[in-house]
């Protein structure tokens, strides 16, 4: 008897697991639209970048570069104190993974050249934004700071000087139309200073454009640009600063990008007891060859 009370309880039950079995197939049939939609917006991860780690700033640039680019270093008899020239002086960094440095200063007879390596790994932390991605913004940023121009513009500054040499034209004209005077005489007196006033100042309209064709003619060689041989992309930034009264050190700057890692050169001289500057083009011919034996290394 007891036992025929608990039939109708287990057939409750095994109704009611039915029932949740039913149910389950229901929602079941919802699960492939929410995987379908989980695929929809899964997004792959970006690429990282080709470099992981960075090479020993110090030991990047070989002795022969160093002779090349700081000329005093031959000059150092004290053998200790010459491989100690070559050494450098590691920049002070708290992640040698992301960022790396070395310096060196040599004096010479002539001159005093400063060296200046840097190589910057660059990370994004966003998924979405590759290594390299992330790299050509920073690479753009430091473009944007040095002020360097684009490749199209500087055929437009090149023809900026000629016009700005016309205006001479203008003093001739209005000397020929001051001419008709009411006194011949006194239009004679007043034509001549007229004249040699256009003139002295058409003379310096043109000695000026003159320099400023010569110095636009340099810059299609030597002043800031972009550099299409390379790595992905590099600019070359020089500067000419007064270092006294009477001498000038200038700074090459070369910045290049090789995919997530930025390398920029700072190559600088001032000379010692003569007036002048240091050459633009064997400063810039040096600072490139070593760019170039650089990206060799990374791309080894």
């Amino acid at each position: 008897m007891q036992r025929k009370a608990y039939v109708p309880g287990t057939a409750a039950l095994l109704a009611a697991l039915l029932a949740g079995c039913t149910g389950g197939s229901g929602s079941s049939d919802a699960a492939p639209d929410s995987k379908a939609g989980g695929v929809s917006t899964t997004t792959q991860a970006a690429q990282p970048g080709k470099y992981r780690t960075l090479p020993e700033a110090c030991a990047a640039v070989s002795h022969d570069s160093l002779d090349s680019l700081m000329p005093g270093i031959k000059q150092i008899t004290d053998q200790d104190q010459r491989d100690k020239a070559y050494e450098g002086t590691a920049t002070l960094t708290y992640d040698t993974d992301r960022r790396v440095g070395c310096g060196w200063k040599v004096d010479s007879t002539d001159a005093t050249d400063h060296l200046l390596v840097d190589f910057e790994r660059v990370v994004s932390y966003d998924n979405a934004v590759s290594d390299d991605s992330r790299a050509q913004d920073v690479y753009a940023t430091k473009k944007t700071a040095a002020d360097i121009p684009e490749a199209s513009s500087s055929s437009t500054a090149s023809a900026s000087p000629s016009a700005s040499a016309s205006p001479s034209t203008s003093p001739t004209t209005s000397a020929t139309t001051a001419s008709p005077s009411t006194s011949p005489t006194t239009s004679a007196t007043t034509a001549s200073p007229s004249t040699s006033g256009p003139t002295s100042g058409s003379t310096s309209a043109s000695a000026s454009s003159d320099a400023s064709s010569s110095a636009s003619a340099t810059p299609t060689d030597l002043q800031p640009r972009e550099l299409s041989d390379l790595g992905d992309e590099a600019f070359l930034n020089d500067k000419l600063a007064s270092a006294s009264s009477t001498t000038q050190q200038r700074t090459v700057t070369v910045v290049f990008r090789t995919s997530n890692v930025i390398v920029t050169i700072e190559y600088a001289e001032q000379p010692t007891g003569f007036t002048g500057s240091p050459d633009s083009k064997e400063m810039q011919d040096k600072a490139r060859n070593l760019a170039q034996k650089l990206v060799d290394r990374f791309n080894g």
